[in-house]
């Protein structure tokens, strides 16, 4: 017996085990073709020592002239890899001892419930019957034989795995273990060193022997057994383990004689220094020898076995085969994974130069047991680990027994881990493509997929020792973090040019950076050119794949980076270059052919930076000497304040600091300190010097979301411009103007802001002014941006993407939220200006108005037919029809009998609003609302040095004693009939007291209500400035040096309202100009109406105003004005409602089939239809039209609107439970679909489709004609309403069958819906048991929430008068938990508890539920529909209230 010991020496720079780089660049490396056990030892001469202890010394060495030409020739000698199928790239879960199927299921279907990228499942060997090779569980995986379908069904893969030692005991019963007996007919085991006695060891079934795969019986026997196992387990590949050969008996079961084979002379230092720890006894025999010179080769020879199996049952079909013993040539046909690791850092950074070594010897489909196989994995670590394991090439996490679950989805659908796994995984599978193509290149060439950096830089010797990066080919560079608690890590960058993936950008920077992003998400499916970015991406390109195309594109990009100098009409060259401005033609459409240059703004001249923020001044480049309006002095020096609020909150102010210019008296919810950690901020600001301009990057992608730092910032007395380049093309919100998508369009399109009387119109600006947006990133984060400004404005967006601002007064006062979800966004914004109020429970109800009506006999006659037709209807209306010529607070006679009529409507359970407008007529000689204003000094009035007198308009109210000849045009009947009318500035703390003096002596002395309806508070006039149409004072004021593109323009601001100049004064006594404060009169409106309602009635109640401004939503709900009856005006109905939910006012919706001109029969049918899901659900039209209440037209008309509205009131107690966590979080309830699912980009662009809070889809008609619609269902689990059906189709656009009488509605699985029996008003359904609809997701889970208070009480939820419940359900079983447990709510308020629906409740029949409350179990009736799997539950004859909290549980038959 000899061992052998071989010196090798080098004159060079270093070795890295079988490696040398030399000082020319030239790579040399030496292979030694050893299968004894052997050992290297390294030392510093630089020098390499191999000890051998048996065979032959059998060096190949390679001269390639780089590291990858080494490794391409080394494979050229012992094989090139296997490529692996497509679908092994995926992502990949596993776990020892799931126990079950049902458990293997449950995380199957937990992370498919959050879209995990997920495509291979294993089980181990808990699978088994006892451990024991091809058995399977029959009792704890019964299901088994049916798993690979079910994961088939959605697109993924099953393994399973194998071990080499087989059992030799019986099987449960004391059956035969044939695979067994099988095996020793054929003399298939390795035995002992007779030759003939099977070696006995212990392994994981108990007593094992071990198969000889060196043996062509062996092979025969393992190919049998492998397909009659496949027979009965379908799978899609194999797994073999344990194959060193491992063994839990040193050498056998009989121990090891002592020769030179157990104990050798010399025994190099391996694990316990002992040959055969762990494994068989040396001088075992196997068919190609001695164990003693095989051991090494056991796994390889498995490895060969298994392949020949794998091809025996998939044929030509590729599979996979993992192994964990390995040898050279290995590669050609299995994977590798780094064994059973730890959950700790050092693991997790050894897996990198693990991964790299692997690379070197041939076996690319390589990785680590993700987070860890032994110990439980803290969520840090678990995460940082799931970052980098999605570049794994083989990337599955997998832990032992007896640990806790570390499946992503375990984490919770909520936890950062999730998102953070779910972001690079995207990347992982947006690339898979090119990791495909890594590895035909190494299956073909040889080529590495994970690379070490020197692998591709080996003239920067400084690559030498990069271990802790790694690259995917040439051409991706991962930089993982690798320890615990940092954000920020060091790393080489080679010198070449690298792009940020995450944000594109040009950079020497690395190409995927961990600590920069945790949960953010990316695709590329965006078709423009990011010029900041400096990237184009092309898509739709409908190329096929295989053929050969060049494509050329042609862009310049300079001309979308003009911003216009010259916005006004007649722009010319000389024009533009008076202005110190370039004038250059253009080929794009749209583009300004006037436009600033590039220095031409104001720049910093001195700058203080604090843990608060930052305060600079800065000073107009006067090298323009006038930015061209000479009416409008230019302001030389301004002061600018940065505010850190918040983490995600940040607001900056640019103001003159020398003079007192107007600011927005809106009071805004401002933290009290400021936010000073810079490390909790989720954003950065930076200022740029010249030009000035402020940018606003997002730290965790780095994302700049505001670049303000582009040419043309102009501040004068009375234009103010400013721009910024937009983080992407996804841009909502601005209002209220008629926008035909949701999303902007970005082409060179400018939109006026400016309180009007304006119907809907394109490009018209209509009732109120919210200058919000909300901006998608590319990484679909969002983020939200207020203007706090209330002057005449006007917004520019061009393709650049940017966006200019205009306005002409006050100050610039942006407030930036960083959410980052749309959701986020809309609550910090909200916390911002205000939560929206929480409307009266019955405002929920459907109401019915008409301007018109001729009498109160006519809204009796309606009210007797609505509730002869069973039509569900809780309000009424009256329209100004109701007034004695139109005057506010009076009584027509011909609606002498509308109040007892109120009266008796209310008792049956209705209510009323009545309609008040704010112009109050002046030409009466005996009107108190018009006396006491003006005794109390309420009224607009012009300036005191231009008189001091009362700024007349007109508007509705009529001159006494006259007819209206309502023949003559609109002009003439204005001149001739209408009444000089003052308006009140409710800014004024003694207009509050009139106007509540006012609404009370209405409440009592004429009429009760219930609500009140305010109009024509923007403020409207039918005259132009004054009666006489002449305003006193400045003319700039109505015709201001810049008009933005308002309609009616050119007559001026005081088109269809007061003169700009009126005065008014704020409850600080101030006094400012109309002028300022115009787009402020509806908000102003809104809180002294609100209070004078609850004042009167002692009831919350609601108030609708028309005219709104950020805030509004505090006091008020808002319809989308005076639409008209037409098909487009119903599908933009959707998109007010989504940008109302994103300004803050949750109570919207539009006149149910048109406020102008006569409704047609199936457009006014689909719109009952679609408002019958509006939060303010109106049937209102004009005068002159006919009547299209739902009783107007036919039966059938009746019977669909009674028929969808018994919807909408049965789902009332979800809509309210809405309305509260709007009041409360500021949660949206009308819900645009990005809002739930922006990682899914398909949903950036839909606007014909609207959630209900996050659970409820509603897809209408929109279309003349349409019975089928086509909508966009996301890709999540989602029920039919109408049938309680699953939708198959997940992640597209579907045909949805939609005849006349039907809505598409959908509710989304996970989410529990409370519902009650509906009625005709609320006042019944309220007292109805409440139901819940339980819609189960994949997982068989679900939540949602219930909120209840008396309907109307104020301040209920402040008092904390309400009753809250959370209801779970989780494995068949329900569970309500009690928000707030003293239930404060009067008996008359208490709800039972009634039916339970449970969608997706299986096919297995459920036949018991139990329903315990209070300690006490009350069975329930089930009926289980196995078509549709519907379980109903009814717990009505129990009687139990819902303040109690309960639980229901349900099962199959035993």
């Amino acid at each position: 017996m000899t061992w052998l010991e071989y010196r090798w020496s080098v004159e060079s720079n270093g070795w890295k085990v079988m490696e040398q780089l030399e000082k020319i660049h030239k790579e040399e490396c030496c292979f030694s073709y050893f299968h004894i056990i052997s050992e290297v030892t390294l030392q510093p001469a630089p020098a390499v020592t191999y000890r051998t202890i048996g065979g032959i010394l059998d060096f190949y060495i390679f001269f390639g002239d780089t590291p990858e030409q080494v490794v391409q020739e080394f494979l050229e000698l012992i094989g090139r890899p296997v490529i692996p199928a497509y679908w092994s790239l995926g992502f990949q879960l596993s776990r020892w001892d799931y126990g079950n199927m049902s458990e293997v299921k449950t995380t199957v279907e937990r992370n498919r419930a959050v879209g995990l990228p997920y495509d291979i499942q294993y089980t181990d060997i808990d699978y088994m019957e006892d451990k024991k090779d091809f058995t399977y569980d029959k009792v704890n995986f019964k299901e088994l034989p049916q798993f690979a379908e079910y994961l088939h069904e959605k697109g993924q893969r099953y393994i399973l795995i194998l071990d080499p030692a087989i059992a030799t005991g019986k099987r449960v019963g004391g059956a035969p273990y044939e695979s067994y007996d099988r095996g020793t007919a054929k003399n298939a085991w390795v035995t002992e060193s007779d030759g003939t006695t099977p070696l006995l060891g212990e392994v994981w079934p108990g007593e094992t022997v071990f198969p000889d795969y060196t043996s062509q019986n062996c092979i025969d026997w393992w190919v049998d057994e492998y397909e009659r196992f496949y027979r009965e387990i379908k799978h899609d590949a194999l797994w073999i383990d344990m194959n060193e050969v491992a063994n839990f008996k040193k050498g056998s079961t009989k121990g090891c004689v002592d020769n030179n084979l157990n104990y050798p002379p010399y025994t190099p230092k391996i694990l316990d220094e002992v040959m055969y720890s762990k494994t068989l006894c040396m001088d075992a025999k196997q068919a190609w020898g001695n164990h003693y010179d095989v051991h090494s080769l056991y796994g390889y020879a498995m490895v060969l076995a298994t392949e020949k199996a794998l091809q025996r049952v998939f044929g030509s079909n590729r599979t996979l085969m993992l192994t964990r013993s390995s040898f050279p040539g290995v590669g050609k046909y299995s994977g590798h994974w780094l064994g059973d690791n730890a959950a700790n850092w050092n693991d997790m950074k050894w897996a990198i130069p693990g991964m790299l070594e692997f690379g070197l010897f041939g076996i690319p489909y390589i990785g680590a047991d993700i987070c860890g196989f032994f110990d439980d994995s803290d969520e840090e670590l678990c995460r940082r680990w799931m970052q980098v394991g999605a570049f794994y090439p083989f990337s599955r996490n997998h832990n032992a027994q007896g640990y806790k679950p570390q499946d992503p989805a375990a984490y919770g659908a909520d936890s950062v881990l999730l998102k953070s796994s779910k972001h690079y995984l995207t990347i992982r599978y947006t690339l898979l493509p090119y990791l495909y193509t890594l590895f035909y290149k190494a299956h073909t060439t040889g080529e590495t997929v994970v690379r070490p950096v020197l692998h591709e830089f080996y003239s920067d010797s400084e690559t030498w020792d990069v271990d802790q990066q790694f690259l995917w080919g040439k051409y991706l560079l991962i930089t993982p973090v690798l320890d615990r608690a940092v954000d920020t890590i060091k790393a080489y960058i080679p010198d070449a040019v690298w792009y940020n993936y995450e944000t594109k950008s040009a950079a020497c920077i690395v190409l995927l950076r961990y600590f920069f992003s945790e949960a953010s998400f990316h695709c590329w499916f965006t078709v423009n050119y990011i010029l900041n970015a400096q990237v184009l991406i092309l898509s739709d390109l409908s190329l096929t794949l295989g053929d050969t195309y060049q494509v050329k594109w042609d862009m310049k990009p300079a001309e979308y980076e003009r911003f216009n100098c010259h916005p006004e009409e007649g722009a010319d060259e000389a024009k533009c270059k008076a202005r110190g401005c370039i004038w250059e033609l253009t080929s794009i459409p749209g583009a300004p052919l006037c436009y600033y240059p590039e220095d031409y703004g104001y720049t910093v001249k001195t700058s203080t930076e604090t843990s608060s923020g930052i305060t600079l001044d800065i000073t107009r480049n006067m090298k323009y000497r006038t930015s061209g309006r000479p009416e409008s002095p230019d302001i030389n020096n301004l002061r600018v304040e940065v505010r850190y609020h918040s983490s995600d909150m940040v607001q900056f102010k640019i103001w003159d600091p020398t003079s007192d210019r107007y600011e927005v008296p809106v009071p805004l919810s401002i933290p009290t300190t400021p936010e000073t950690d810079e490390s909790k901020r989720l954003y950065k600001v930076s200022v740029t010097s010249q030009p000035f301009g402020i940018q606003v990057v997002r730290k965790s992608t780095g994302t700049k979301i505001w670049d303000s730092s582009v040419p043309g910032f102009t501040f004068s007395d009375m234009y103010i411009e400013v721009s910024t380049r937009l983080a992407s093309e996804f841009v909502y919100g601005f209002g209220e103007t008629e926008h035909p998508t949701y999303k902007h369009d970005l082409n060179y399109h400018t939109w006026g802001m400016f309180s009007k009387d304006q119907p809907p119109g394109y490009k018209m600006n209509c009732y109120g002014v919210h200058p919000f947006y909300m901006g998608l990133e590319n990484t679909a984060d969002a983020h939200g941006i207020l203007l706090l400004n209330s002057n005449a404005m006007d917004v520019t967006f061009q393709p650049t993407p940017s966006l200019t601002y205009r306005t002409i007064g006050g100050i610039l006062d942006f407030y930036m939220v960083l959410g980052p979800t749309p959701e986020m966004v809309v609550q910090e914004y909200t916390a911002l200006i205000g939560r929206p109020v929480l409307p009266a429970y019955w405002s929920l109800g459907f109401q019915l108005c008409r301007y018109g009506y001729a009498n109160d006999s006519e809204i009796e006659s309606l009210y007797k037919d609505m509730r002869t037709a069973g039509i569900p209807y809780d309000v009424q209306y009256a329209d100004i029809d109701y007034m004695e010529r139109q005057l506010d607070f009076v009584l027509d006679s011909d609606f002498k009998r509308l109040p007892a009529l109120v009266d008796s409507m209310r008792k049956e359970g209705m209510r009323f609003i009545f309609i008040l407008d704010p112009a109050i007529s002046g030409n009466e000689t005996n009107y108190p609302a018009f006396e006491r204003g003006k005794a109390a000094d309420i009224f607009i009035k012009w300036p005191k040095e231009l008189g001091d007198d009362i700024v007349w308009g007109k508007v509705w109210p009529d001159l006494p004693n006259i007819t209206v000849d309502e023949s003559l045009d609109w002009d003439t009947q204005i001149k001739l009939f209408r009444s000089f009318t003052a308006f009140p500035d409710f800014f004024r703390k003694e207009t509050a007291a009139w106007w509540l003096q006012e609404i009370k002596d209405f409440y009592e002395k004429t009429t009760k209500f219930d609500g009140l309806w305010i109009d024509m508070n923007e403020p409207s006039s039918f005259v132009h400035g004054t009666a006489g149409e002449k305003c006193l004072g400045n003319p700039l004021l109505e015709n201001p040096p810049y008009m933005p593109p308002l309609e009616s323009k050119h007559i001026g601001l005081n088109h269809k309202t007061i003169c700009m100049n009126s005065e008014q004064t704020l409850s600080n006594g101030k006094k400012v100009r109309h002028y300022d404060v115009h787009n402020l009169y509806g908000w102003s409106h809104a809180k002294p109406t609100y209070d004078a309602l609850m004042a009167v009635t002692s009831k919350r109640g609601i108030v609708v105003t028309r005219s709104t401004y950020p805030s509004s939503g505090k006091w008020a709900g808002h319809w989308l004005g005076d639409n008209y009856s037409s098909w487009d005006q119903l599908y933009k109905s959707i998109i007010g409602m989504m940008e109302f939910s994103l300004f803050g006012i949750s109570y919207t919706g539009a006149d149910i089939c048109g406020f102008f001109n006569k409704a047609e029969y199936e457009m006014c049918l689909r719109w009952m239809q679609l408002g019958a899901f509006y939060p303010y659900s109106r049937n209102h039209n004009g005068k002159g039209n006919p009547r299209q209440d739902p009783v107007a037209w036919d039966e059938k008309f009746a019977t669909v609107s009674r028929e969808v509205l018994n919807i909408r009131y049965t789902l009332l107690p979800y809509l309210y439970t809405l309305m509260f966590e709007a009041h409360t979080k500021g949660s949206t309830v009308i819900r645009p679909l990005l809002h739930e699912f922006v990682n899914d980009r398909a949903t950036w662009n839909i606007h014909k489709q609207f959630l209900w809070g996050p659970a409820l889809l509603i897809t209408p008609a929109l279309e003349n004609g349409a019975r089928v619609v086509e909508g966009y269902v996301p890709n999540v689990r989602w029920y039919d309403y109408h049938t309680a059906k699953v939708v198959e189709a997940r992640g597209k656009t579907i045909s949805m069958p939609t005849p006349l009488e039907k809505i598409n509605l959908h509710v989304r699985g996970g989410y529990i819906l409370p519902w009650q029996k509906p009625e005709t008003t609320t006042h019944y359904s309220r007292k109805n048991p409440l139901g819940l609809l339980v819609a189960l997701d994949d997982t068989g889970r679900a939540e949602g929430s219930f909120f209840w208070d008396d309907g109307e009480g104020i301040d209920t939820v402040e008092k904390k008068q309400y009753l809250l419940i959370a209801f779970t359900v989780n494995s068949k079983h329900l569970t309500s938990q009690v928000i707030n447990v003293n239930n404060p709510l009067a008996p008359a308020d208490h709800v039972l508890l009634g039916v339970i629906k449970v969608w997706g409740a299986g096919n297995e029949k459920i036949t018991e539920a139990t329903l315990t409350s209070a300690g006490v179990q009350h069975p329930l009736k089930t009926d289980h529909n196995l078509e549709n799997q519907e379980l109903i539950l009814d717990a009505t004859e129990r009687s139990i209230p819902l303040h109690v909290p309960f639980t229901i549980t349900w099962k199959t038959s035993v």
